[in-house]
């Protein structure tokens, strides 16, 4: 399909390619499309009206909540949960997941995400973004957190929509990654990145340095290794996933959050962060790792359970499992 067709017709045109296709998936889409719209707007007035800064309380994880944070979780719920599309949806900013009510009807898949990931750089203008991933289920049954406790291999889709110089909406369903960029004059997202293909290796490695002293082994090996190479590697670190994971699917590299002495098993969310990005980043050729084995083999015990994440060029991915894994 053309650049700069919309992502509503470039849906169409994949739905029918499947002729038993009820329209739900695409209608489904068209509301997460709103919910992005309606988020981008908000994140650029931030700094004009009252929605920047901590909200005065902290999530399950302890950390501080973003008024941000709060506005954009608020937006997807509203958005998504009377099209009739969904059973439940989970969020990283909620202890527990959601069910649709008696009020709505309810549909065939969940919705896994991360409002708003990046937060703590709302204060500074610094890209930030949304991280989903859809889930089938069973209509009509009964919704218990096992329903979501699935490996990301069984995802129907997964995206992100990132916030930055433009607004940008990247999402696979199991057949390649595709772009949009958000054109606010028409107020559509129009393909701009169509089949994204990561580079085999890239000389970009992002990892937060600042957490050194709490490196295992294997890490410290790993950079130092880079550092010492003849590929000419450098540092990019954004401290925003979204950001530091869209800037190596483009140009290749390797993004690592591991496990250290202070968290054993990292930071990232399995459900809300790695899972739905290691199925972006394999559709686009490359690969995701906890260091032990493929972040989408995975099987969940809890909603909010963490996981190490070294995620981006396959070759890249493999040479840091491997120095991991000889330590």
């Amino acid at each position: 399909m053309s650049v700069g067709a919309t992502l509503t017709k470039f849906l169409l045109e994949e739905q029918r390619k499947h002729p038993g296709s009820t329209g739900s998936f695409t209608a489904l889409f068209s509301d997460l499309v709103v919910a992005a719209k309606i988020i981008s707007r908000e994140v650029n007035k931030a700094g004009l009206i009252d929605i920047i800064g901590a909200a005065g309380g902290k999530n399950i994880h302890g950390e501080e909540v973003q008024k941000l944070d709060e506005l954009a979780n608020s937006v997807i719920i509203k958005t998504m949960e009377h099209g009739g599309h969904l059973s439940g949806m989970a969020s990283e900013e909620m202890e527990s997941f959601v069910k649709i009510d008696g009020r709505y009807p309810k549909g065939g898949y969940l919705l896994v995400f991360d409002p708003l990931d990046g937060s703590s750089n709302i204060d500074v203008n610094v890209s930030i973004g949304t991280i989903f991933s859809v889930l089938r289920c069973q209509a009509g049954r009964e919704l218990t957190e096992a329903d979501f406790l699935r490996p990301g291999a069984q995802q129907a889709a997964s995206g992100y929509i990132l916030y930055g110089t433009s607004t940008m909406f990247v999402y696979t369903t199991g057949h390649g990654v595709h772009g949009f960029t958000l054109d606010p004059s028409v107020g559509e997202f129009l393909l701009s990145h169509e089949d994204i293909k990561i580079p085999e290796f890239g000389k970009i490695y992002s990892i937060n340095e600042g957490n050194t002293k709490y490196w295992f082994p294997g890490t410290s090996k790993y950079i130092e290794r880079l550092k010492s190479s003849d590929n000419d590697c450098c540092a990019r670190y954004i401290g925003s996933l979204v950001s530091d994971f869209h800037r190596n699917l483009l140009k290749g590299g390797v993004f690592l959050y591991p496990g250290d002495k202070k968290s054993k098993n990292g930071k990232l969310r399995l459900l809300y962060e790695a899972n739905p990005l290691a199925f972006i980043v394999e559709q686009a050729g490359g690969a995701a790792s906890s260091g032990e084995g493929r972040i989408l083999d995975i099987v969940p015990q809890g909603l909010h359970q963490k996981t190490p994440l070294i995620i981006g060029s396959r070759k890249n991915v493999d040479e840091a499992a491997a120095v991991w894994r000889e330590v």
